[in-house]
């Protein structure tokens, strides 16, 4: 993997907040920072773990050049104080590591609370995800979120969709679709070892990869299992925020757990047709599925249900057949295993040649260096939050600062 560092450095570190772990499914934050880590040092810090320790402490660890930091809070903190020791945690830690001069990159609102009072020389809104649409969603984050969008210098969406949703809500809003390592995936159209989970289960496959949370359509999957009785359903990835028991069972359904990325080529290899077998509700409602270009790379032919950036950038292409019900699903996948495979890998190759990660990062990386290098906003100008709070009070303080840098 190639990364053109030599014109892009930033000329400043990167405190990266995020609600996902490094170690959980390899995304778009893991993708993004370990590439700017190659020109300046990045702190991805994660949420809170709690520890039978008295006194809070990092957990840190170095992921290729990435400094992983995990808050290790005591279980006797509690209530507002979780706010104050993590703020008084973010405040050691850049005493320690020298950090004079850093960005703010955001993954998650629910991180302004403890980080409202840095003065970074930038701050980045990379919204990936509608967090507040997901199951179990803190009902504040809809607020938190606007008083980030009023103190970010730039904002990124994960995708098109999301990008229409919020394109108002900001004046240096971007839309940057997450992307993909094409060679990584492409080794899989020359892979022949399955697997050894793998290796018992009988062809045809269907499969997919990725969280198994409530924008999995589990009606649709028990319902292909049951028209489609000799094919086999290959599902991989964690169980988030549902109860498993809540997932289909079948003799035809196999759930093999979570998997490295290194090792997610040598999985789709033994596959006939990959899936998005998504739900159609708010959780997905402006979701931009990452792997649907992993798969095209892999040379899978790809069925999936009709989520809107799907349909925009693949769909309309012939490159993805999209299905609303089980009988339209089960049906395209018969004809996704019955065609040549060799007209749709070429147009789907066409197409990847426009797309890697590599783009992607020196896009943001050209997008955040063009706004640190712009001049600051007079006073009064630009987007404002809802109605003052308390919390709202410190990311006011925290525009200020900012863009007076």
């Amino acid at each position: 993997m190639q990364h053109p560092v030599d014109t892009l450095p930033l000329g400043a570190d990167i405190l990266c907040f995020s609600h996902r772990r490094w170690s959980f499914v390899y995304q778009r934050p893991q993708h993004l920072m370990s590439r700017y880590a190659i020109s300046q040092r990045v702190f991805f810090i994660e949420e809170p773990v709690r520890t039978e320790a008295t006194a809070p402490s990092w957990g840190l660890s170095a992921h290729g050049g990435v400094t992983v930091a995990v808050p290790q809070l005591p279980l006797s903190v509690s209530g507002a104080a979780v706010t104050q020791t993590l703020r008084d945690l973010v405040d050691a830690l850049i005493r320690r590591e020298r950090l004079t001069r850093f960005i703010a990159w955001y993954y998650t609102p629910a991180a302004l609370p403890f980080t409202a009072h840095l003065v970074p020389v930038g701050v980045v809104y990379d919204c990936m995800d509608e967090l507040a649409a997901f199951k179990g969603a803190d009902p504040g984050l809809p607020r938190l979120e606007a008083q980030l969008m009023a103190v970010a210098d730039v904002v990124f969406t994960g995708g098109h969709s999301l990008y229409e949703a919020k394109c108002y809500l900001h004046e240096n809003i971007h839309a940057v679709p997450s992307s993909v390592d094409t060679r990584h995936f492409a080794a899989a159209r020359h892979l022949h070892d399955d697997p050894d989970d793998q290796r018992h289960i009988p062809s045809p496959r269907l499969g997919y990869f990725g969280v198994l949370d409530q924008r999995l359509d589990v009606a649709l999957l028990a319902g292909l299992a049951r028209v489609r009785p000799d094919y086999h359903w290959v599902l991989i990835g964690p169980v988030v925020k549902i109860d498993p028991g809540e997932l289909p069972t079948a003799p035809n359904i196999h759930y093999l757990g979570p998997k490295a990325y290194e090792d997610l080529p040598a999985y789709i290899a033994g596959w006939d047709v990959a899936l998005l077998p998504f739900a159609v509700n708010e959780a997905t409602r402006y979701i931009s599925p990452a792997k649907t270009p992993e798969y095209l790379a892999a040379g899978k032919p790809v069925v999936s249900t009709p989520i809107r950036d799907v349909i925009r950038i693949y769909g309309e292409r012939d490159l993805v057949r999209i299905a609303a019900d089980v009988d339209a699903f089960a049906r395209h996948c018969d004809r996704a295993l019955t065609e040549p495979p060799e007209p749709r890998r070429v147009r789907a190759d066409v197409m990847l040649r426009g797309m890697s990660w590599d783009r992607t990062w020196a896009r943001t990386a050209e997008l955040v260096r063009q706004t640190l290098q712009a001049p600051a906003p007079a006073a009064g100008t630009g987007p404002t939050a809802e109605a003052p709070t308390s919390d709202q009070d410190a990311a006011t303080d925290f525009t200020h600062a900012t863009r007076a840098r």
